[in-house]
């Protein structure tokens, strides 16, 4: 079985755990049916990384498929949908996947039915409540998985950590963007919190603790996923100057407008010139047209900034393979590990 042949089941569980919800959400009020269906709308698609590293993180452990893991690692794609709903908030971005933002759907909901008040306050309210249920129903499913009480058990420690991570890595992102940035230093902390941990090294964790106890698996899954979730995120910075809209469902240089100091734009501030530098501080984190986001592109390549990074990328895949070929896990999970990893670093899923 290919690695991501298992996102059908996914959002099969997705489907039906939302379907199950509805009586719920409906019997309080029917006016919270919006909810279910934005929440429905946003988890359709999607690549579905974290739950197929930790599906493959339990199977690499010793652990058989089952429809109980199925949904155990389908609870960190609802994880995921909270982080994106909240996340677009903080970075005000009115796209996702090339659709309006959640908090974009509540505002146009608000202007079209004429309600009181300030459409912005409502959308951004909406969105945050909406995020709140999305972790909710991430614990639920989770717990409610049907796993073992001692696999769940251990797996919970993983989970709570990865969320408190998670929420710190995001954090420290909006931290660096209000003061300006600092250094490479600060925004590997960043990546490696707010992206590298919580997307790839932390599910495997999760997926292996669900399937054992067995601390040596657990350890050969952060010298895989640990380099390759920093990699991870290095392209998705680079996606996010040089990204195509239409592969990318944002605005070009969305990154550049949101004033975002990542690992490309600290190299990049680093190695500028002064003339260099003042193209930077006259057009970064402020609203622009595609002729400034050009400008900005320009300063990145001509610095290095952008070999250096895809530099980066490279040797962190390299070392990530390198660990995967040490690893003492079964043979299909190494299989999977290695077509995940080049879906992570490509983004050509």
């Amino acid at each position: 079985m290919k690695a991501l042949e298992i996102r059908p089941r996914i959002q099969e569980c997705l489907d039906e755990f939302i379907k199950d919800q509805r009586p719920t959400l409906n019997k309080v009020s029917p006016s919270l049916d919006p909810l279910a269906d934005f929440a429905h709308e946003f988890l359709s698609g999607g690549k579905r990384l974290r739950a197929a590293f930790c599906y493959w993180g339990y199977i690499g452990a010793g652990g058989k498929d089952s429809p109980e893991i199925i949904s155990a690692a389908t609870a960190l794609e609802l994880l995921q949908a909270c982080a994106l709903v909240h996340d677009d908030v903080m970075d005000a971005s009115d796209t996702r996947r090339g659709k309006p933002s959640i908090h974009k759907r509540f505002e146009t909901m608000h202007q079209e039915s004429k309600w009181l008040g300030d459409k912005k306050q409502f959308g951004d309210g909406g969105a945050i409540l909406l995020g709140d249920l999305l972790l909710s129903w991430a614990d639920e499913m989770l717990m409610n998985s049907k796993l073992d009480t001692t696999s769940l058990f251990r797996g919970k420690k993983i989970y709570d950590l990865m969320r408190t991570e998670l929420m710190a890595g995001q954090y420290l992102d909006i931290f660096e963007q209000a003061r300006g940035g600092g250094s490479i230093e600060n925004a590997f902390n960043v990546i490696r919190y707010k992206s590298a941990k919580y997307t790839i090294e932390r599910p495997l964790h999760l997926g292996g603790s669900l399937a054992s106890d067995n601390s040596q698996i657990l350890q050969s899954y952060t010298n895989y996923g640990l380099p390759l979730g920093e990699a991870f995120q290095l392209r998705d910075d680079v996606l996010g100057v040089f990204g195509d809209p239409s592969e990318t469902g944002k605005p070009a240089g969305d990154d550049l407008r949101e004033g975002k100091r990542t690992v490309l734009i600290e190299m990049t501030y680093q190695n500028a010139n002064s003339s260099q530098k003042q193209v930077l501080d006259d057009n970064f984190g402020k609203q622009m047209d595609f002729a400034a986001v050009e400008k900005l592109r320009e300063v990145v390549t001509q610095t290095g900034a952008l070999g250096e990074v895809e530099n980066m990328i490279s040797s962190l895949f390299e070392q990530s393979q390198k660990a995967l070929a040490e690893a003492n896990i079964t043979a299909q999970a190494k299989e999977a590990f290695s077509e995940l990893a080049l879906a992570a670093t490509s983004r050509r899923v």
